[in-house]
């Protein structure tokens, strides 16, 4: 496809021409962000929908990235040369580092949710520049999983702020939260690589901070430190995914380590965030229960009373698919070692109709049972909020 002369990045349609002290001030400002990018992205193409690049939350992603080839497209879903194209798989971590997809979300819901937290809201992000061995997004998609910014974050924000306005306070405490209304922002994304392209989350924070009844949360297993800049006055709820090294080293790809994950922890609940933890994938194999102690010692053994004291954690077993089973056969084999195990596994639909795979109901049991037991034994600090 040919890049077209609308996305160029010196000639930015719909921003006032600066000059003199104005200018400089804005080239400084577009060096800082692009400094801050992560390694993890290394742009060489954007996807871009007209619309979206034209949109000022468009040029901004621009100027974060502007030695990139940017190609034009009809829809954020429909490149073919991304989604659909089974020759990505050798490509699989290529694709997460070199392209991203510039869109406007054209749908935009809140559904109920109920377990990480009462409702998930519109998200401004799909997809992920890690490589998490067990995520279901690219089951989706397919064979591409690259991140997509939707550009439209005002009327994201806007479809937000009815939401919550018409629930009015909350009624009742239940697990997600004893006071307020809990929207979940990265359902299918992890919003600290996010922040770290464009404004989008920034401005969720924000957001939330205006709301009293209702409260932001997101999972990540990325350690962005301008997270802490952002002051979210408690309003918005950061879970950071955690499992033993010997797991992570494996199945989560490109992720932050863990013992930085654990690190952080303090440093967020002192910037005002409500941190919880969350243990997932929980992946039965030899030694599974040993390590996840140990693992509770540690962080026993390092975070601060302040942390303990408003932690609380969600715990989720593994659940696999067979369509991703075959995709890691093309690109991490030695995963589906531990991810793919027939013999203890069965077959389970998913609340969205999927059909995957899960530890046998009887092993799963025992399997709850014994690492909520290790909770209490060696973390009694710890609230778990559900475990399934």
């Amino acid at each position: 496809m040919v890049q077209s002369s609308l996305f160029s990045t010196d000639l930015l349609t719909d921003s006032p021409v600066t000059t003199g002290s104005a200018a400089s001030s804005s080239a400084s400002s577009d060096e800082a962000a692009r400094a801050r990018v992560p390694k993890l992205l290394q742009v060489r193409r954007i996807w871009a929908e007209p619309a979206a690049a034209a949109s000022e939350r468009g040029q901004q992603v621009l100027a974060r990235f502007p030695d990139a080839e940017v190609v034009d497209v009809a829809s954020h879903w429909q490149i073919p040369q991304l989604h659909g194209n089974e020759g990505n798989i050798s490509r699989w971590v290529r694709v997460k580092t070199e392209d991203l997809v510039l869109g406007v979300k054209k749908s935009l819901q809140t559904r109920p949710n109920g377990r990480s937290a009462d409702w998930i809201a519109p998200s401004t992000s799909n997809g992920c520049a890690m490589a998490c061995a067990y995520c279901y997004v690219p089951r989706r998609k397919g064979y591409a999983n690259p991140i997509t910014v939707f550009t439209n974050t005002d009327a994201i924000i806007a479809h937000i702020g009815r939401h919550v306005r018409k629930q009015g306070p909350k009624p009742a405490p239940n697990q997600c939260d004893p006071h307020a209304w809990v929207y979940d922002l990265g359902e299918n994304s992890d919003c600290s690589v996010d922040a770290a392209i464009s404004d989008n989350v920034a401005d969720l924070v924000a957001a939330f901070r205006q709301w009293p009844t209702a409260k932001a949360s997101f999972a990540t297993k990325h350690v962005n430190r301008q997270l802490l800049e952002l002051d979210p006055q408690g309003r918005t709820r950061i879970r950071f995914s955690l499992m033993p090294e010997q797991d992570a080293r494996l199945l989560d790809l490109r992720t932050s380590p863990v013992e930085e994950r654990i690190s952080a922890v303090d440093d967020f609940v002192a910037a005002g965030y409500e941190v919880h933890l969350n243990f997932s994938p929980v992946v039965i194999r030899d030694g599974w229960q040993q390590d996840w102690t140990d693992l509770l010692d540690h962080l026993s053994d390092s975070l601060g009373e302040a942390a303990k004291a408003q932690a609380a954690a969600e715990v989720i077993f593994l659940t696999h698919n067979a369509g991703l089973h075959e995709v890691n056969l093309g690109w991490h084999p030695k995963a589906e070692e531990v991810l793919w195990r027939p013999e203890i596994q069965e077959a389970k639909r998913s609340q969205n109709g999927a059909d995957n795979v899960r530890y046998r109901v009887g092993l799963k049991s025992r399997a709850v049972r014994e690492l909520t037991g290790i909770v209490e034994q060696h973390a009694p600090w710890l609230r778990i909020r559900y475990a399934f």
